[in-house]
């Protein structure tokens, strides 16, 4: 299963740079994690700040 980005995203940008597979774009007003890509690692949840990614 792979993550996605909650409501809660604050945009901060913490987990764009951890994602290993590129994985984690910049949306409209959210961070956006392309499903195609993510391989479920969740090194994006172990550095936000708000818990914004999760498995979905």
């Amino acid at each position: 299963m792979t993550y996605v980005i909650k409501d809660s995203c604050i945009s901060c940008g913490a987990c764009e740079p951890e994602c290993p597979v590129e994985a984690i774009t910049e949306g409209d007003s959210i961070y956006v994690i392309d499903p195609d890509k993510c391989i479920d690692c969740g090194a994006c949840a172990n550095v936000c700040p708000v818990d914004a990614p999760v498995e979905g």
